[in-house]
């Protein structure tokens, strides 16, 4: 059977990311970056399109119990075996100049004989590698892309099948230690690190940096697992994050739904910067907010809803025809046409972001005001366009009422801050009456007072998960009857089992796709989120604990979940599932515990 989603574990050195199978397999990795070519493809494909795998010989199950170490993104995986039992324990500590999958093998009890198979294979599974020895190490080229692979202490490996394995026993307390390094082919081999003393570095300093949590109430072990998971999605040399270190994840099994995450949505940046903020996380959120103001330099007609890691445009889309996708859910896809959509709401996201870092106090910009006042005064001509809408549809642009209430997000930020700091200059009166125009507009075209609730487009009857952020974002308040009745009609008309839909992709496909696809996670946050503003905390807080519960055994949630086969769906892990997590923590439990 093929492994599940929630199969697998996440270890990362934050400028890339491996996951790790219940199997011991590690069944994806790109390198040297999340948007590189993979060298490890399985998890698109089979074993032959690359993995590792290091487990007791002849287990062909999955492992007896896994956990990170504490506070950590360090993984221990063990099995129990009639010989007795081992500890494979896996980790990628941040690199100084070349990137390192870590893999420390100890027995824990009785002797026990041991596995590993490396099948590398460059360029999503495509590519075998030539093999050579040097120096007491294995050494893979194919191009650009070198590898090595050596074991302290030495330990007899040999070539099969074009892969290189090695068998070798452990009794209790003895170590063997994998590290596999890469780097461009054309470069001399780095520096070799003590696989030991790095996971000691490792567990140290990432036990350091959980400690900064300022959270201190319920659910703080998810709160910062998720904040962990954030952390390790965050490209370090620029500050960015990406969606997911995956790539064609399926949002239905066998479907087509399935596409390239390893980018930066401009659409996470408000929900990253207030999780960084009030987690105490200031220097992540510095950060981020600097690669925000880079990435949107320019010409505002050209602001773009996703960016490469260091703030690349260009994301083109193709297909890859020789991995079958997972769990036969095909195609896999490279890239993002995404990129090239218009999707208004990301102006109002920038807008707010960079709001809210002022009023947060974090340091100005000398361009940043200049930027801001660009990106509204674009909007002022702009605004009534259709677009292709938060959700990236692919069957034609609408006038979305939540791209809609973005706008007016823009033009009231623009006015905030302009209010609260004289000294800046702006058309303040021309921006309240751009406000106040889209506010009309929009209850007037985007509200079905039949029905009372706001629908997904202007004049439409279908709704959409992200009117529930109205209150969030100030365009209502949360007691407006028409808030209210959004709240209602949306759990009526979206949820399945309690959880939500991002909107109805059965009688209506706005999206111009085929199939169905899982609930979005990240909406049943902004559910919780939406039911605790209007009064009903009882009912969000369970169900954020619902939601909470779909974590798997490590506390990773992916994009999506299928309540009738309860299984996560989509890229994995998901970073706008893990913010939706920390800010309903936030707001449901946050005033009270946070330090």
């Amino acid at each position: 059977m093929h492994p599940r989603i929630e199969d697998y574990a996440l270890i990362g050195d934050e400028q890339t990311a491996a996951l790790v199978g219940r199997d011991g397999s590690v069944d994806w990795l790109c390198l040297p970056r999340f948007d590189s070519a993979a060298c490890f493809a399985r998890l698109l494909g089979d074993e032959e399109n690359g993995h590792w795998r290091i487990a007791p010989k002849g287990a062909r199950g999955l492992c007896t119990r896994r956990s990170y170490r504490p506070n950590t993104l360090v993984l221990d995986t063990e099995w129990d075996t009639d010989d007795g039992s081992v500890r494979v324990t896996d980790l990628m500590p941040q690199r100084d100049i070349a990137p390192d999958l870590v893999r420390i093998v100890e027995g824990l009890g009785g002797r026990v004989t041991v596995r590993s198979s490396l099948r590398l294979r460059f360029d999503y599974g495509s590519i075998v590698p030539w093999m050579r020895r040097s120096d007491g190490h294995h050494v893979a080229i194919a191009g650009p892309d070198s590898a090595w692979l050596r074991t302290e202490p030495p330990v007899h490996t040999w070539g099969e099948d074009l892969g290189t394995h090695s068998e070798f026993t452990v009794e209790k307390g003895e170590r063997v230690a994998f590290v596999l390094t890469w780097h461009p082919s054309h470069e001399p081999r780095p520096p070799l690190i003590d696989p030991y003393e790095t996971l000691d570095a490792s567990v140290e300093d990432w036990q350091a940096w959980a400690d900064r949590c300022r959270y201190d109430g319920p659910y703080k072990e998810a709160v910062v697992r998720s904040l962990i998971t954030l952390k390790a999605l965050t490209y370090k040399p620029t500050g960015g994050i990406v969606a997911a270190p995956t790539t064609s994840l399926p949002e239905e099994l066998g479907g087509v739904r399935n596409w390239d995450y390893r980018y930066c949505w401009l659409r996470d940046s408000t929900l990253t910067l207030n999780v960084g903020l009030s987690a105490g996380y200031w220097e992540e959120a510095e950060a981020w907010r600097n690669w925000l103001l880079r990435a949107v330099a320019g010409d505002p007609a050209d602001l773009q809803i996703m960016y490469g890691l260091a703030g690349e445009r260009r994301l083109p889309e193709f297909e890859v025809p020789w991995l079958c996708g997972f769990a036969g859910s095909a195609p896999v896809r490279i890239g993002n046409q995404a990129v090239e959509q218009l999707q208004l709401d990301v102006y109002g996201e920038v807008m707010d972001s960079l709001a809210l870092a002022r009023d947060a106090g974090l340091s100005t910009k000398p361009h940043m005001w200049a930027i801001q006042v660009a990106l509204v005064e674009w909007l002022r001509s702009h605004w009534r366009q259709p677009d292709e809408g938060l959700w990236e549809v692919r069957g034609g642009r609408r006038q979305f009422v939540h791209s809609k209430v973005m706008v007016w997000v823009a033009a009231d930020r623009a006015v905030r801050t302009l209010e609260k700091n004289p000294k800046l200059e702006g058309d303040l009166d021309g921006w309240r009456e751009l406000r106040d125009e889209v506010h009309r507009e929009v209850c007037e075209k985007g509200y079905d007072a039949e029905r009372n609730t706001f629908t997904q487009s202007y004049g439409s009857r279908e709704l959409d998960a992200a009117l529930l952020l109205i209150p969030r974002v100030g365009f209502l308040p949360p007691d407006d009857p028409r808030v209210t009745g959004t709240i209602e009609a949306i759990r009526a008309e979206l949820s399945h089992d309690g959880f939500l839909h991002r909107y109805d992709t059965d009688t209506a496909p706005v999206d111009g796709l085929t199939g169905s696809e899982g609930t979005f996670l990240a909406c049943s946050f902004w559910l919780a989120e939406a039911l605790h503003m209007t009064g009903r905390t009882q009912e969000a807080r369970e169900l954020f604990e619902r939601l909470v519960g779909l974590a798997n055994d490590v506390g990773l949630l992916a994009e999506e979940y299928d309540p009738v086969a309860g299984r996560q769906l989509g890229n994995f892990p998901q970073a706008f599932s893990h913010i939706g997590l920390v800010n309903t923590a936030l707001a449901l439990f946050g005033g009270d515990t946070a330090g």
